[in-house]
């Protein structure tokens, strides 16, 4: 009698070199990606508004695990439909497949000074994780009051201690704007970004009759500068712009023509006193306030039936007198703080925007250099102050 049979047993036959390379790379595309949404992710500088602490050209590495990586909303990012945007010609997403999105625990909340990498707030025809990415220091954390005087930021009062490398804009008068100049210049550091090799260029103010340049730099920059005996004057420029470019008497960007109807009429300069929303806070909604809280309430967080009426905002039809915020906000800004398109123009940034904390700089490449002095050494591997 037979008390068992023995199974035949079979090996899987060996893998080809092909399917060998396919396993191998479908497992570093996943593993780079997970990588790339739960970690570390890389950037690349392409404006000066963060100028001196970042410079166009500059690679750098932004930490996700800071603040917790948070999950995708647009999974699938294929439209259902090809309806265009009316306003900026681009397919709507409304009808992308999307998902509430969850925060991650990090192992730090976003602090005052920290260079953050955002959602842009306000490009309302896209979900926000298929918005430009921004990056900005922030100035001021739910809860804070902000204001700006003569440049200077306080923050519930108190003067801000500066971070990074500020910026701000100068007019440099000379008595020649000749090549000794220009070489100081370069030196420095200043920079044009408009002008084909990156040096700035000399002009005569039609206003004034003087001659010189217009310049970004460093206040450590303009000290120097005004020890040189080629330079006359260096001045700060009076930065204005017109009214209702600012938030929140521009209370929706340029997404709509929601006004206050309380204006401030700040300027980047002087600017506020503005509270930063702190999730829990109750908001006696009022005309003097309503701009500050319209986006929140109508855009950030995904309220029906908002609209804005005559400067007061409105929910199904109803005078809406009070709200209470649902999550935490930023106010954030440039270092070249007169050539830098932030929270005093669009408002506030939205914790679920918040991307990631800049960490280090990999690599710097100067876009206005010869092949020999293309790489920045100075500015790389350092991490931000």
């Amino acid at each position: 009698m037979k008390l068992f049979t023995r199974k035949r047993t079979t090996s899987a036959p060996p893998k080809t070199t092909f399917q060998e390379w396919r396993n191998s790379l479908i497992f570093a595309i996943t593993a780079a990606t997970f990588i790339r949404w739960s970690a570390v992710e890389a950037y690349t500088i392409p404006t000066p508004s963060m100028e001196n602490s970042l410079l166009v050209g500059d690679y750098l590495f932004v930490s996700r695990l800071h603040y917790g990586p948070i999950t995708p909303q647009t999974p699938l990012q294929i439209p259902l439909t090809h309806q265009k945007d009316p306003v900026f010609g681009l397919k709507t997403y409304s009808d992308l497949i999307q998902l509430p999105t969850y925060r991650f625990p990090g192992f730090s909340s976003i602090q005052r000074n920290d260079v953050v990498v955002f959602h842009v707030p306000h490009e309302q025809q896209r979900p926000a994780d298929q918005r430009t990415h921004l990056i900005k220091r922030c100035v001021a954390i739910a809860g804070d009051m902000v204001a700006i005087r003569k440049g200077q930021v306080f923050v519930n009062g108190k003067p801000s201690t500066p971070a990074g490398k500020l910026q701000t804009n100068y007019f440099l008068e000379v008595e020649t704007p000749n090549d000794e100049v220009r070489q100081a210049l370069h030196d420095q550091g200043v920079v044009d970004y408009n002008q084909p090799d990156g040096i700035p260029q000399a002009f005569t103010n039609p206003e004034t009759g003087k001659t010189g340049f217009s310049i970004s730099c460093t206040e450590p920059v303009a000290a120097y500068l005004r020890r040189q005996p080629y330079v006359k004057e260096l001045t700060l420029e009076d930065i204005q712009v017109p009214d209702y470019t600012l938030f929140p008497d521009a209370a929706d960007f340029h997404v709509s023509q929601a006004v206050s109807a309380a204006p401030h009429h700040w300027q980047l300069d002087d600017y506020g006193p503005l509270p930063v929303p702190k999730k829990g806070q109750t908001i006696a909604l009022t005309a003097d306030n309503a701009a500050i809280y319209y986006k929140i309430i109508a855009q950030y967080e995904h309220n029906e039936g908002v609209t804005w009426k005559d400067g007061l905002i409105y929910q199904n039809g109803k005078l809406l007198t009070q709200y209470t915020i649902k999550q935490n906000y930023y106010f954030m800004m440039g270092d070249n703080r007169h050539n830098s398109e932030d929270s005093r123009f669009w408002g506030f940034v939205p914790e679920d925007h918040v991307v990631g904390k800049a960490v280090l700089v990999w690599l710097s490449v100067d876009p206005n250099a010869d092949l020999l002095h293309k790489i920045r050494w100075s500015h790389m591997f350092r991490p931000f102050s």
